[in-house]
């Protein structure tokens, strides 16, 4: 499968693509940053040199995303089979203290991009059985979920990208392409210690990615529209 990623640089979406490789696949890797993107070339070359990894530097909240990225990918990847919408920004403040520019950064980054990303790679998927969109949502996004203080612009984010994800089931699947979002659960990432400063979650990153591995190439044989927890919690 080819199989492009965002947020590629660090976190779960450095150990998916990881995995990804490990399992055969061709990973396209997305992120702004660019040595996060050879670290990751670095550590698939030494667990496997016929991995094939292809870093693509690039920030997804680019008003060129069309022109820049989309060609790069195509010449890669003129089929592709899964794109994971992994990258994500989160911003833990008094919803009193959050400008319009932080909002509005949040929702670039975790709504506006996976909904352009996925608009702009249609041409490249559609009309192949087993092709997926996988959503990287949160258990913040749930409804019904425990909610915390700090979190009105990133959770009220992810809701949104888990309703797109079943609005996009709904109107994709005449092209054969299944669309899920994974309502994670807290994994011990770089972007979790920036914004919660001391806590310990209880999965590491390599699990999580690991797990969102395995569901990016496997999870359209069994869901399509599904938001699912992914969560050692309940609710």
């Amino acid at each position: 499968m080819n199989v492009l990623i965002t947020g590629a640089s660090r976190g779960i979406g450095f150990e998916a693509a990881k995995a990804l490789c490990g399992m055969g696949h061709t990973v396209l890797a997305v992120s702004r940053d660019l040595e996060g993107l050879r670290r990751l070339e670095l550590d698939v070359q030494s667990a496997d040199h016929r991995a094939q990894l292809h870093a693509l530097p690039f920030s997804i909240t680019d008003e060129d995303l069309e022109k820049e990225l989309l060609p790069r990918v195509r010449h890669l990847a003129p089929e592709l089979h899964v794109l994971v919408n992994n990258a994500g920004a989160l911003l833990n403040k008094p919803f009193a203290d959050i400008t319009a520019g932080e909002l509005e950064l949040v929702y670039k980054v975790n709504v506006f991009a996976p909904f352009r990303l996925a608009q702009a790679v249609l041409p490249l998927m559609g009309g192949r059985a087993g092709a997926h969109i996988v959503n990287i949502g949160s258990m913040g996004g749930v409804q019904g979920s425990a909610k915390f203080p700090g979190l009105s612009a990133y959770s009220s984010s992810k809701a949104a990208l888990a309703n797109l994800s079943e609005l996009l089931a709904e109107e994709l699947k005449d092209r054969k392409i299944a669309v899920n979002c994974l309502a994670l659960g807290a994994a011990q990432t770089e972007m979790l210690k920036e914004a919660f400063p001391g806590y310990e979650a209880p999965l590491t990153a390599e699990e999580m990615g690991s797990f969102v591995a395995w569901f990016a190439a496997n999870g359209q044989r069994y869901f399509n529209g599904k938001i699912l927890p992914v969560a050692l919690s309940t609710p």
